[in-house]
């Protein structure tokens, strides 16, 4: 089973951090892919789509091709909604102080 171009050459950019698009044409070369500058480019634009990767202009001639790191965003209505459901779990035990801890 052969590997889709786009999961190739995400692999190829994630092992570089960040790349220029003519170091990326030479990793491609190195790695005996013959792929035409076009089908290239659909492929990069497509992962730039979903969110995978970040294509930004240096000189007129030449790309910035890099990573994006996904954050773990933290919903403050969920982190309230998600307190509110402890304490309201912790109130439930009569008789135990709220504020003591349990050693483990």
């Amino acid at each position: 089973m052969t590997i889709p171009f786009k999961n190739k050459l995400y692999e190829m950019i994630k092992e570089s951090g960040s790349l220029t698009d003519s170091e990326l044409s030479k990793l491609l070369i190195k790695g005996g892919v013959s792929i035409p500058e076009d089908e290239v480019n659909k492929t990069l634009l497509s992962l730039e789509i979903y969110g995978l990767i970040k294509v930004s202009w240096l000189t007129k001639e030449q790309r910035r091709i890099e990573i994006v790191e996904k954050e773990n965003e933290v919903d403050e209505i969920e982190q309230q909604s998600r307190e509110k459901l402890e304490h309201d779990y912790e109130a439930g035990f009569p008789g135990v102080d709220q504020e003591q801890e349990i050693p483990e």
